[in-house]
């Protein structure tokens, strides 16, 4: 049993998650999408990148276009690292992202400590294996499928997008997913499903696609899961079935978050 304090950590996580004067007033989204991005450079042919390393504290990783605003979310997690100077940047970050989910409504998701720090960039992994939203869906597979992920878990690891928000000074999109984007949910699969979404313009020219008010959007990488034939069985089966959704993304995020970490 180790002698750290991890669920000290998770309760001092939790603490900082209420944030009035940012988005929705709750800094959870962007720790989810910070542990999502720091595993999502996994590459299982070579067996480099994903959440061990912590490899974003380093200037090319950082740089990389799809974790534009994340500096934020690891800046807001500095006081904890200072109160518990112990844990690995990359457990920290691992750690935030589960704490957060649960705390937002969704899933407990396993977490196993073990992550270390890398000392220096040199096995920091390329630039662009992160999910890219203009793209399709042969795009979306081989993002995936690089990290060794089925059309399922492709489908299920999507509905994060349940929490949060896209930042015209940031991504170039516009607007949240879903109408409560703090409250980790399926219905990000619903409005797939029901509503009619028009492909135009965002204030910053990227292409995306808005509801009637243009008050919720969704990225040309979210539509593809209701245009595939195979990933919108998925999404029929998790709208229709909240548990089933939760159930399955906490064993998608815990396979997550476990890539590229060295385990006996």
């Amino acid at each position: 049993m180790s002698e750290h304090n991890y669920a000290a950590v998770a309760k001092s996580i939790i603490s900082i998650l209420p944030r009035k004067d940012y988005d929705d007033e709750s800094l959870g989204p962007l720790l989810v999408r910070l542990a999502w991005h720091s595993c999502a450079t996994y590459d299982m042919a070579t067996n480099t990148g994903g959440s061990n390393g912590a490899t974003m504290r380093f200037r090319m990783e950082a740089d990389d276009e799809g974790n534009s605003g994340l500096e934020t979310g690891r800046m807001f997690l500095e006081p904890i690292k200072r109160q518990y100077p112990w844990i690995s940047y990359a457990d920290l970050w691992i750690l935030a992202g589960c704490v957060s989910i649960k705390a937002l409504g969704g899933p407990k998701i396993k977490w196993r400590p073990g992550r270390v720090d890398f000392v220096d960039e040199s096995l920091t992994p390329p630039n662009g294996r992160l999910p890219i939203a203009s793209k399709g869906s042969d795009h979306v597979r081989n993002v995936f499928y690089r990290m060794g992920f089925n059309d399922q878990e492709i489908v299920c690891l999507m509905g994060a997008h349940n929490l949060g928000r896209t930042h015209p000074n940031r991504s170039g999109y516009d607007g949240p997913w879903v109408t409560n984007p703090i409250k980790f949910s399926n219905e990000f699969y619903k409005l797939l499903m029901t509503n009619d979404w028009q492909y135009t313009s965002s204030p910053t020219g990227r292409m995306q696609y808005y509801n009637h008010d243009k008050s919720l959007m969704m990225l040309p990488s979210d539509m593809v899961l209701v245009q595939d034939k195979k990933f919108r069985k998925y999404v029929k089966i998790y709208a229709l079935d909240k548990q089933r959704f939760f159930n399955d993304f906490a064993l998608a995020f815990h396979k997550l978050n476990e890539l590229g970490v060295p385990r006996r």
